[in-house]
């Protein structure tokens, strides 16, 4: 299992300076975790994936052994056995569903090696200085969709412009293609390879719940009717089934409004991040191609393959660049800087796409990491000091965050 890191053994061979031949999963610099030699890719939060499983194949454990069983000889031609035997497939499809999910790429979009060429010269020098002019990349550019302007954002971290609808996961630390939102549940983003997956993964769960609740009542049903006694004693003779109905009541409010919910924003061609950041509501959404289209488009298109391959066998370059002291880093200061590049999760009324969860450049995720590297590495010092300017973009990137003045 591989995380944020490459192996240990590998590292004395990059401090003597040679180059090492080893797979992309191992020097992947997204926050992810692989499984069975990069063939599995999770979140940094695998774990959790662990306690959704535990949450649904416990209490069908409970119901299969205190309720299902006593079901066994209640109906005709046999037909109780059916009771359980349809709780542990359709348990079994579920999880099945959650690891499909959870396991697989959702889109990420590979990293570039160095900045794309910059477009903007930097008017900010006087005319006369002995300072050599900087060329800057432009924060946002236009593309149209569907016959509609869409504004797509440059990522810092990934150094690229991000495709429409796609956003950068401070969590996972990667951009990531049709981004819905990042799952905590299934420890993965959920975007355009593993979208259909999470919303059938929720669906069958929500259709689970209510199996589980309405087979508790049946057998509740079944004691009062065999015993003659009120419904209340029924249920105090059967107390796993109490408990049952308490709980898949609870989770049918959770998975079964999260199925809803996703109902409407595939009948409206949204992401779970577009509904909450640009509210098409008041603007025209321009992928919204029909209630129709739209189902077509999640259920009955081909699902793309990935975009990286996370065998692959690369070389991994020796690190020329020493870190800066006292725990700073480097950053690309060649892209045109705008107050909201420092904003932290604040809503903004604007309907661009391709925006970062965070908002900003000092990305923070929910867990408490720190989600985005400014550290430079050594193609992009060569390529700013071939624009005759690469000391500027290490002191002046920390400056331009700081609000200190270039030198």
């Amino acid at each position: 299992m591989y995380g944020v890191h490459p192996a240990k053994d590998s590292d004395e061979a990059v401090g003597n300076g040679t180059t090492e031949v080893i797979r992309t999963y191992q020097t992947w610099k997204g926050s992810n975790i692989f499984f069975l030699g990069g063939r599995v890719i999770f979140g940094p939060d695998v774990r959790s994936v662990f306690l959704s499983i535990f949450l649904i194949v416990a209490p069908v454990a409970v119901f299969c052994v205190f309720v299902a069983r006593k079901l066994l000889d209640e109906f005709a031609h046999h037909l109780g056995i059916l009771v359980m035997v349809i709780a542990i497939v359709f348990t079994s499809y579920v999880i099945i569903l959650l690891l499909m999910t959870s396991g697989r790429d959702p889109g990420i979009i590979p990293r570039n090696t160095h900045p794309p060429e910059p477009e903007i010269m930097d008017q900010s020098l006087e005319i006369g200085s002995s300072q050599t002019p900087q060329l800057r990349l432009p924060r946002i550019k236009e593309v149209m969709v569907n016959g509609m302007t869409v504004k797509v954002k440059y990522c810092d971290t990934c150094m690229l412009y991000r495709p429409p609808r796609c956003s950068h996961c401070s969590i996972c630390d990667n951009c990531v293609e049709r981004f819905d939102h990042h799952c905590p549940w299934v420890g993965q983003c959920i975007g355009r390879r593993n979208y259909r997956f999470f919303f059938m993964f929720v669906s069958s769960a929500t259709l689970l719940c209510i199996y589980v609740f309405a087979f508790c009542w049946v057998y509740v049903i079944k004691i009062k009717d065999s015993e003659e006694i009120s419904i209340w004693a029924a249920l105090i003779k059967t107390p796993a089934s109490i408990v049952l109905i308490i709980y898949t009541f609870i989770c049918v409010w959770f998975v079964g409004g999260l199925t809803v919910f996703h109902l409407y924003l595939i009948s409206t061609n949204q992401s779970t991040y577009e509904n909450f950041r640009y509210r098409y509501d008041r603007t025209e959404n321009p992928y919204n191609r029909g209630v129709v289209e739209n189902f077509k488009e999640v259920f009955w298109s081909s699902i793309p393959p990935s975009k990286n391959k996370f065998r692959a066998v690369v070389q991994r370059e020796p690190e020329t660049l020493p870190r800066a002291a006292g725990g700073g880093g480097f950053m690309n200061s060649n892209v045109e800087k705008t107050p909201s590049d420092i904003e932290m999760g604040n809503r903004k009324p604007t309907g661009n796409n391709g925006d970062e969860m965070s908002g900003g450049n000092n990305r923070r995720s929910s867990w408490g990491r720190r989600s985005g590297s400014w550290e430079l590495p050594s193609d992009i010092a060569s390529l700013a000091s071939g624009l005759g300017d690469s000391n500027r973009i290490i002191g002046g990137s920390s400056g331009s965050l700081g609000g200190q003045n270039r030198q």
